[in-house]
């Protein structure tokens, strides 16, 4: 990690990094990535896998909750039914009868839009401007890159239907245009990984122009298995423009083979330049 007279914060390379001036098209995760509207959400996922898997003998809560965090960051990047399906396996092999994941998951979003409903609600109304709920300096990086005539994909692991809703109130539906992706209740028919096979085989281009930015592991290793590069977003969600990189994301991302990672979007540009060299 270091920083240069280009960058004002830290910036964080892997060995093996290397310029792309090829580069043609772009994928960005949504939550954690850009969006902070689910700031938090494993304060609610987390309470949830706790409340209904079955304590072993002398298992403590706080030993079930760092099983459930495990569990859960482990798949995180992935479509949340993902998580569901974990929360109902470990449910079995502890001797209970899990609900049906699909159950779980819509469960969990109950509860979460109990969390989050009044920041999209502000948003709607204007008493928060859609930039203070995205990650520190994102705008910039997505008008520089509509500006140099890249093409643009979200991939989120979110339900489609909320994530074109939440892009839509954080005013960035017209960087993205058609392309925004999310879970589908039939999961089977939606991936990251398919996201970018898609790009790559309608547009015939190799997955050394591919560029990814995200927070979750998922989109990482699926950018780096398709040749792609892949900036990991190692953003401090509850202290947005901390500059601090959240160590758990940095670890984990470093260890699928993030090519850099930055904590948010401000030194964007001038690594941008030096990616695309120009």
């Amino acid at each position: 990690m270091f920083a240069t007279t280009a960058f004002t914060g830290l910036v964080e390379f892997s060995p093996g990094f290397a310029p792309r001036p090829g580069i043609s098209h772009v994928l960005f995760d949504f939550d954690g990535t850009l969006s902070l509207i689910r700031q938090g959400w494993p304060e609610v996922m987390v309470p949830m896998f706790v409340e209904v898997l079955p304590p072993r003998p002398g298992e403590t809560e706080e030993d079930l909750r760092r099983l459930a965090f495990e569990d859960i960051m482990r798949l995180n990047g992935k479509q949340t039914i993902y998580q569901m399906i974990q929360l109902a396996e470990r449910v079995k092999e502890r001797g209970g009868q899990p609900r049906e994941p699909l159950w779980y998951k819509h469960e969990y979003l109950r509860r979460l839009d109990e969390r989050i409903g009044h920041r999209i609600e502000a948003l709607g109304t204007g008493a928060t401007k859609p930039d203070e709920l995205l990650v520190y300096q994102a705008r910039p990086l997505l008008e520089e890159l509509v500006g140099r005539g890249l093409h643009l994909y979200l991939a989120s692991g979110t339900d489609e239907v909320f994530v074109k809703r939440e892009a839509e109130v954080l005013d960035v539906t017209r960087y993205f245009g058609p392309h925004i992706y999310g879970a589908l209740d039939d999961y089977k028919k939606f991936s990251k990984k398919m996201v970018i096979e898609r790009i790559l085989r309608e547009h015939r281009i190799a997955g050394s122009q591919l560029l990814a930015f995200g927070d979750g592991y998922v989109e990482i290793e699926n950018t780096k298995e398709a040749g792609g590069l892949a900036v990991a977003v190692a953003s401090d969600e509850a202290h947005n423009g901390s500059g601090r990189m959240d160590e758990w994301k940095r670890h984990r991302l470093l260890g699928v083979g993030a090519d850099v990672v930055i904590p948010d979007f401000r030194d964007a540009l001038p690594l941008l330049e030096l990616i695309l060299g120009q």
